[in-house]
């Protein structure tokens, strides 16, 4: 029976299995072997084997710059979409008319990501929706809104504000709010028993919505090429000059390494913090548990 179950198990998880091999270990492994390679005359790439394109990464401040740009802006964007979408999924889970509002988040999701962004052009333009109801009430220059990092930064919490909802309001909605009533019962003001009592039971719908936005917002590549300009570029946008204009694979590939570097260290992070609050949960049940025997 046991090996029959193992045997079904196996071929059932094939699919999936298959599915990451071929679309996402495989081509990783293709970046891999390319950022080891020799940059091609007229691009691609070719033999011998060489550090070229590492060497080339590190020593360049320009590829620092960035690099440290598109963290900076990937963590403010995270931290004001995990700020605006705490407050926001608790009110919708805790609202009545919890459907309309969740329904309210994924509209955006109807309309195709670029039509998205250059709705914020129209609005955030020289000569958008924002600078021309300003020249209108009496002021004599149009203001510089486009091509900032604070103009990405905008578009990003906009565009990803809805993958930091979704997970806290299933795990809010999952919360059993008997336990602040009690927390208040003891003396505890609204504000000390959400902050001790219900972000604690939620850590990881927060962790999911975290890695959610961080992670698409650290390889972003339209939005920072159309709302952000040279000031705004990011690193998906230098992957993209380094294949498209330089025609420099095995650059583009150590850059790509970069960011899979990155990507993997935060989602090794959260793992590792999973692991340490499950290990002192059990650890508190085993307590609680021998104190009750006894």
């Amino acid at each position: 029976m046991k090996s029959r179950s193992g045997l079904a198990a196996i071929l059932v998880s094939m699919p999936g299995l298959l599915w990451l091999t071929v679309f996402f270990l495989i081509p990783y492994l293709i970046i891999i072997a390319y950022s080891f390679l020799t940059a091609g005359i007229y691009g691609g790439v070719e033999l011998p084997f060489t550090l070229e394109a590492y060497a080339r990464m590190l020593g360049n401040a320009g590829y620092w710059q960035i690099l440290w740009r598109t963290v900076w802006i990937s963590l403010i964007a995270t931290v004001i979409c995990l700020g605006v979408g705490l407050p926001m999924s608790y009110f919708i889970a805790t609202s009545r008319k919890k459907n309309l509002y969740l329904t309210l988040v994924i509209v955006p999701f109807w309309t195709n990501f670029l039509v998205r962004i250059f709705g914020w052009m129209v609005i955030l333009g020289r000569n958008g929706v924002i600078n021309t109801f300003l020249l209108s009430i009496g002021f004599e220059e149009p203001f510089s809104l486009m091509y900032r990092p604070g103009t990405v930064i905008l578009v990003i919490v906009y565009m990803y504000l809805p993958y930091m909802v979704l997970p806290l309001y299933s795990a809010i909605e999952k919360f059993d709010f008997k336990l602040l009533e009690a927390a208040m019962d003891l003396g505890a003001k609204r504000t000390q028993a959400i902050w001790k009592v219900l972000i604690p039971a939620i850590k990881g719908g927060i962790g999911a919505g975290i890695i959610l936005v961080f992670i698409p917002a650290l390889g972003s590549y339209a939005i920072p090429d159309l709302v952000g300009g040279t000031q705004g570029a990011m690193l998906g946008n230098l992957i993209a000059r380094q294949l498209t204009v330089a025609r420099n694979w095995p650059s583009s590939s150590a850059i790509s390494m970069i960011f899979l570097l990155i990507s993997t260290f935060g989602l090794l992070v959260y793992l590792r913090i999973n692991k340490v609050q499950h290990k002192r949960r059990t650890q508190i049940r085993e307590v609680y548990m021998r104190e009750e025997e006894v």
